[in-house]
């Protein structure tokens, strides 16, 4: 039998996933030697996660961490789950701005259970049909995202279905570092994928951060294999900087009022506390990024033969924009990497 622990190495969490379906193979990196040239520094490389099954990297997480609750409450393996579908499976429950949301409705989907999926009232409509479309209930809050998590949080305790949230305020909160330890599966990916293609390590990372998990993630799987000075900067909204009060107060906080911003799936009030203690521990650099910034990097990106996404997919790339445009970023000798973390995806009103 199969277990998970954080310990879990990416490669048999690789494994577990590419079963399930061929969309989880390995995602591409880029080299955007135009994009390096237009911002003044050596080498850009970008990882497409918009390529992974479902569009996007929470299919990592959600869905593996999703199918380990499930396995663990069946005493087996995701495999025999997976194969078997037994009746009875409790139901799945998580809050999401749309995309965790949609890979935990796989993860039921894979092994026959049920979810519900609790979207605050800014997600578009659109991102709910797409979670619909796998069999799954949505339910609606009013408020932010954060209202959206504690109302998961209280249907799962009051019904005694399986809390499957990418943020928890314990941080040894185990269904959360599942999460985290599928994104893992990308900091594995890039660090063959560098080696492969001979391309200079990266001396600096910009990633976004929404609670933090991604960001947690890769900071852990790439910390210690990055070229010096080795700088790991956390991206996010100025309107929803949750994981920069968090560094700064060195434990999460909540932060008040609607959070709006053009990057809606960072649109977070409150920091995972598993991630929190992985970015303090590295010293992660928090970077706030202008609704300019935002809303400039996908043309960009795009323009210099990148992936085509979203505000939230280009958000690493709006906070190397912002240093450079405020002369505190990299050298010009220096090698970035980002993540694209979404694809842009035409939705029906």
């Amino acid at each position: 039998m199969s277990t998970s622990s954080p310990d879990t190495p990416a490669a048999a969490i690789a494994a577990e996933l590419a079963r399930l379906s061929p969309a989880y193979a390995p995602t591409p990196l880029l080299d955007l030697p135009r994009l390096a040239a237009r911002l003044g520094v050596a080498q850009v490389l970008a990882k497409d996660e918009g390529r992974r099954h479902l569009g996007s990297f929470k299919s990592l997480g959600g869905t593996y961490a999703g199918l380990c609750a499930l396995a663990r409450a069946a005493n087996t393996g995701i495999a025999a789950l997976v194969a078997t579908r037994p009746g009875g499976q409790p139901t799945l429950i998580c809050a999401s701005d749309g995309n965790h949301g949609l890979a935990v409705a796989a993860a039921a989907h894979f092994a026959g259970a049920s979810a519900r999926v609790y979207l605050h009232a800014g997600v578009p409509r659109a991102r709910a049909r797409r979670i619909e479309g796998e069999g799954t209930e949505v339910v609606w809050v009013e408020g932010t995202y954060d209202d959206a998590v504690h109302a998961a949080a209280r249907a799962a305790r009051a019904t005694g279905g399986i809390l499957v949230a990418d943020t928890a305020g314990d941080a040894n909160d185990p269904v959360v570092r599942d999460v985290m330890a599928g994104y893992g599966v990308i900091a594995a990916e890039i660090r063959a994928q560098v080696e492969a293609a001979g391309y200079a390590r990266p001396t600096h990372l910009f990633v976004q951060a929404g609670v933090g998990g991604l960001a947690a993630a890769l900071t852990e799987g790439l910390a210690d294999w990055l070229e010096p000075p080795s700088v790991i900067v956390a991206v996010e909204p100025e309107t929803a900087a949750a994981v920069a009060a968090a560094l700064a107060a060195g434990c999460p906080v909540r932060l008040e009022g609607a959070l709006e911003t053009a990057a809606d799936m960072l649109s977070c009030g409150e920091a995972s506390a598993p991630a929190l203690a992985m970015l303090l521990r590295h010293r992660v650099r928090p970077q706030p990024v202008p609704e300019s910034a935002l809303r400039e990097a996908p043309a960009l990106l795009s323009a210099c033969g990148g992936p085509r996404t979203t505000p939230s997919g280009a958000a690493g790339l709006a906070g190397l924009i912002e240093v450079r445009a405020n002369a505190v970023g990299p050298g010009e000798d220096a090698s970035v990497l980002i993540v694209a973390t979404e694809a842009e995806v035409e939705y029906a009103p």
